[in-house]
């Protein structure tokens, strides 16, 4: 086995290795030759679009105009449309899969991978105008940037696709200008912004946001006569390759100030077709049927091919697409050199050998683990490790099985990362299936994270293979796959609405964190408007369907939704609305039909829009209402010029309503204000919109006695709150002597009490104990206690036999006092 890994490998320097293996064989058409198309891929296992070279000479099949194909990794079409849309400078790869055609006019075209036009945006009306000759389009893990530059040599850039916030033209090199174009320029990309270096002859100039000049690169490339041919910046923007005319590359960092390498470059005809880097480990030339390989340091290889081939570059190696398979080099990763390299005695071979030993049931194993005991644990993490970095499943299942074995020889190890590798090394192998074409080595999994390959398998409708790998490695939230599919299959269905809706609804259930609003949502959003109904019926939130149904015009359908929830504020909110887009006269009719949002609207419009409620009051011949409503306006101090016209209006609704009793009642109040405006003329103060009572009460104030008379027998005001007044008026006024002569008529309707307590409310107790003989008697004992009179109080208690009035008096006696009352309480307990 290790033979046949290592005749993968070739030497690179004098520890390392690189290798190369074949990962696809492709399945594309045979007519596809890479000598007449242009390819562009992605990152991360990315799609492959390819469309006819326009700088080639081929014969044409079909149409003139230019079809764009879409495949996966492993050449497996995927779609395909006509391109007509002018001439296109460049292609590439979003890090959300969309295919972005850069145009001369600097319009940016997105497709999915489907084929299906998304948006346009442009990179500004100077682009525009001057044309753009060339375009890079760059990524980092969060988004997906393009850069233009136009026949004047300016370059306009866009640091994120997905939100064209802005076009930002960064600063020209210095230089003759549109007769000096450059040779080669490339994008950097950080984290908050992005700069461009811009190779003119022998130098290269950072353009960088934000500055208003240009900047040389402190490059010496060893030669002052050369001229910078290619650039290329390494997958974490940390490295730079510089090839020059003269044959000479340029390794180091990509501000220029380390110099890791400047060697010779072999020159062959035709010119190199890309520079690239492979991972942060070396650079790739590639010449169309060779690739040149150049370390750091002093290391080099080089690869032959039979057909000219097409490189992408990888955070840690290059995929090498051909016409029949689709390769992969990298260095080798360190484990795996570790322990398949010839003549190794890391603890992992020798703990591979003795799984090999153990497994042919031979002595030799013990041997084996004897050599590395000591290092078990690493020998066991060397296997793990050297799995991940494998694509040949039966080398993955040689190294698992040896790391269990090692593992089983120790007394405390914990089988995490081993049953994590288990899941992760069946995730990478479901997913490099040729349908899947997402050939992903570790590494490239661990920087886009499960989370990223979920969406990566998302995009690209995968989504029950998404579900059952979330399912396996354990993934918290899988809600996030079930929407998308539920959105994917609302966009592509044409089926029956009630089939489709019942499928989502089947297929999701009672899902957490899936909410039917946003698949209904999507349905709105693709213009179907019975199936977005449907599918907001399974939304058990009746907040979350309101909003849906009001966008939909399902007034009210909406408006029965918020009553069944019993949240008024949702009806209240769905009645505003409603009135705002509807007419009034409409509106108010069609909520005739659900009585309680027809009370809620009223409500509203009792204390927001009285105009609208008489309205409604009037359509609906509610005159009773009316009535009520003209009292409570009446009633307003605000209104208090409008009085008699509204007295007037709820005296006619009122005969409407024939309650002649309320139309009779109104009479009278229209008469009290007739004598309140004669009493106004007489008395020359205020009087018109008091009540009876205030009235009667204010005539007492004054002294008119004979007037106040005269309106209580007019008005038939009870003996009782006539008395009431005279006392409270009289003891406002301390009107004392007046009060005792008032309390010796005859007939007092209310006993003497009031007249005790307007006394004490103004601090009279003399004059209050005039009247504490005429109290009742089952009110003495408390009016006496009122005065402070608590010897008297007991002793009337006592005569009562009131035993709970003595135990009241008690807590308020004085010691002497006291001891009397509980000999009294004592005597009557016997």
């Amino acid at each position: 086995m290790a033979i046949l890994l290592t005749g993968e490998w070739t030497l690179f320097g004098k520890d390392e290795y690189f290798r190369k293996f074949e990962v696809y064989s492709m399945e594309w058409p045979p007519e596809i030759s890479l000598d007449t198309l242009s390819l562009t891929s992605a990152p991360f296992g990315g799609l492959i679009a390819v469309v006819r070279d326009r700088k080639k000479v081929v014969k044409i099949q079909g149409g003139s105009k230019p079809v764009i194909s879409i495949y996966n990794a492993a050449g497996v079409f995927i779609s395909s449309f006509v391109w007509d849309s002018g001439h296109i400078i460049q292609m590439g790869w979003s890090s959300g899969c969309d295919l972005l055609c850069v145009r001369e006019d600097g319009q940016v075209l997105i497709y999915d991978m489907f084929s299906n036009f998304r948006h346009k945006f442009g990179m500004g009306k100077e682009a525009q105008d001057i044309k753009v000759v060339d375009a890079k389009i760059f990524r980092t893990p969060n988004r997906t940037g393009i850069a233009v530059l136009t026949t004047a040599n300016t370059i306009f850039l866009v640091n994120n696709v997905k939100e064209v916030l802005k076009v930002r033209k960064l600063p020209e090199a210095p230089g003759p200008g549109v007769n000096n174009s450059p040779s080669a320029w490339v994008v950097v990309c950080e984290d908050r912004s992005s700069r461009v270096l811009f190779a003119r002859e022998k130098y290269i100039y950072c353009l960088s946001e934000g500055e208003a000049h240009a900047t040389i690169l402190p490059v010496n490339l060893g030669d002052d006569s050369c001229m910078v041919e290619d650039l290329a910046v390494s997958s974490n923007y940390e490295m730079l390759a510089i090839l020059t005319n003269r044959g000479k590359l340029w390794i180091g960092s990509v501000d220029g100030i380390i110099c890791r390498r400047i060697c010779d470059v072999r020159f062959t005809s035709p010119q190199h077709t890309q520079m690239l880097w492979c991972g942060t480990d070396a650079v790739v030339i590639n010449w169309g049927k060779s690739l040149d390989v150049f370390g750091l340091d002093e290391e080099y290889i080089s690869y032959m091919f039979e057909d000219s081939v097409f490189c992408v570059q990888e955070i840690d190696c290059i995929r090498v697409i051909s016409n029949h398979s689709m390769d992969l080099i990298q260095k080798v990763p360190q484990d795996v050199r570790d322990i398949f390299k010839y003549n190794s005695s890391s603890p992992g071979s020798n703990l591979l050998a003795a799984s090999k030993q153990f497994q042919r049931k031979s002595h030799r194993a013990n041997e084996y683990l004897l050599l590395v005991k000591a290092n078990l644990f690493v020998a066991v993490m060397q296997c793990i490790d050297a799995a991940g970095h494998q694509f040949d499943v039966e080398t993955q299942r040689i190294l698992m099985k040896a790391a269990q074995f090692g593992k089983i020889c120790l007394d405390d190890c914990s089988p995490e990362n081993y049953v994590t590798m288990i899941r992760v090394l069946r995730c990478l192998n479901a997913i490099r299936h040729p349908k899947i074409g997402l050939p992903l080595t570790f590494n490239q999994l661990h920087t886009l994270t499960l989370q990223g390959l979920m969406e990566l398998l998302m995009i690209r409708r995968h989504h029950f293979l998404a579900l059952d790998l979330a399912s396996f490695l354990k993934m918290p939230d899988s809600s996030k796959i079930q929407l998308h599919w539920a959105c994917h299959k609302v966009q592509q269905s044409k089926e029956d609405v009630n089939k489709v809706a019942q499928e989502i609804k089947d297929k999701l259930g009672n899902t957490k964190n899936v909410s039917f609003r946003d698949i209904a949502d999507e349905a709105f959003a693709c213009g179907k408007h019975d199936l977005a109904i449907k599918l907001i019926e399974y939304e058990p939130r009746a907040d979350l369907q309101i909003p849906l149904l009001l966008k939909l015009k399902e007034h009210f359908l909406a408006l029965n939704k918020a009553i069944e929830s019993g949240n008024t504020d949702l009806v209240y909110a769905v009645l505003d609305h409603t009135g705002k887009k509807i007419g009034e006269a409409e509106f108010q009719m069609a909520i005739r039909r659900y009585p309680l949002a027809q009370a809620l609207y009223l409500k509203h419009c009792a204390h927001h829009n009285k105009d609208l409620l008489k309205d409604v009051y009037t359509q609906e011949d509610d005159h009773k209402s009316l009535a009520e409503l003209s009292i409570k306006e009446c009633l307003d101090p605000r209104n208090s010029s409008t009085k008699d016209a509204l007295l007037v209006a709820a005296h006619e609704s009122y005969k409407r309503a024939k309650l002649d009793v309320n139309a009779q009642l109104c009479d009278e109040q229209m008469k009290l204000f007739k004598y309140q405006r004669n009493l106004e003329d007489k008395l020359k103060t205020a009087f018109y919109g008091l009540s009876l009572h205030e009235t009667v009460k204010k005539l007492l104030n004054v002294g008119e006695i004979k007037l106040a008379d005269k309106l209580r027998t007019e008005y038939k005001v009870p003996d009782r709150r006539y008395w009431w007044l005279r006392i409270q008026v009289l003891g406002e006024q301390e009107e004392f002597v007046e009060l005792e002569k008032f309390s010796k008529q005859k007939k007092n309707p209310i006993g003497f009490e009031p007249f005790v307590d307007v006394c004490l409310k103004k601090e009279k107790k003399i004059e209050a104990k005039k009247y504490l003989p005429k109290v009742r008697d089952e009110l003495k004992v408390q009016y006496y206690t009122k005065l402070g009179m608590l010897e008297e109080a007991a002793q009337i208690a006592y005569d009562r036999r009131d035993l709970e009035a003595l135990k009241i008096l008690t807590p308020l006696c004085d010691p002497v006092l006291k001891e009397k009352v509980n000999l009294y309480i004592r005597t009557l307990a016997k």
